[in-house]
Formats: C-alpha cells, sequence, structure tokens
C-alpha cells in the first residue's frame, strides 16, 4: 500500500512545513524542488506514493505543467494531487480541479488546516 506523500515546493522552508504535517500523520514525506524531479520521483516509486502536495510558482516545469503531465500519464492518472498556492484567485483554483487536482490549500496556512486537507485526500486511508 502506498504510505509517501510526495512535496514539490522550490521552497526548502515549505516542503519543511509539510514534511512535519505529514509526519504528524504518520506518513512518510518524499521531496522535491520542482516538478522535474516530482515526474522522476514519480517514474521511479509512483506505486509507493499515497498523495502528491503540488506548489504552483515553481521554476523549470510549474505546477500547472506538473499537474497535467500527471493527469495525462495513465499510470499516474489515479494518484490525488493537491495544490498548495500563493493563488486565491476562484478562475485559477477552478481550473486546477478541472486539470484534476483532488484539492487546494491557499498558503499561508495553519498545520491543521494542512492536516484536514490531506486527509480529505486520502479518504478512507485514515
Amino acid at each position: 500500500m502506498a504510505n509517501k506523500i510526495l512535496s514539490v515546493d522550490d521552497s526548502a522552508t515549505m516542503r519543511r512545513i509539510v514534511s512535519r504535517v505529514v509526519a504528524t500523520l504518520g506518513m512518510e514525506i518524499v521531496e522535491a524542488a520542482n516538478g522535474l524531479e516530482a515526474m522522476a520521483i514519480l517514474e521511479k516509486d509512483y506505486q509507493d506514493i499515497a498523495l502528491v502536495v503540488l506548489d504552483v510558482n515553481m521554476p523549470e516545469m510549474d505546477g500547472s505543467e506538473t499537474l497535467l503531465a500527471i493527469k495525462k500519464d495513465p499510470r499516474f492518472q489515479s494518484l490525488p494531487v493537491m495544490m498548495l498556492t500563493t493563488e486565491s484567485e476562484r478562475a485559477r483554483i477552478l481550473d486546477f480541479i478541472h486539470n484534476g487536482a483532488a484539492n487546494y490549500l491557499v498558503k499561508p496556512f495553519a498545520p491543521d488546516d494542512l492536516a484536514a486537507k490531506i486527509a480529505a485526500c486520502l479518504g478512507d486511508f485514515f
């Protein structure tokens, strides 16, 4: 059973915050600094990944491009993706959901809110 969460964010501080929340949920964390790194991790270990927590604004391959790449690949299509973004514009959020995001959370956020959104994405896992 998949027991890891992939945190994709160009900010090491944000990845550390996500990691702390994931640890409180009793899951393991895998980290990537951008979408290209995330896709490489998924290529190798996607069967161990239960959820991708994905930042939007990153260099090399941003979150929107990464979301589309994940949802286009038949191996990853059912993998839930939660967007973690500073973008709070309704149209942008709806675009993420339309493109396959399971949920989103706007930065800054409280750790309890992140834990609740992760639990909602994972559903019966908990």
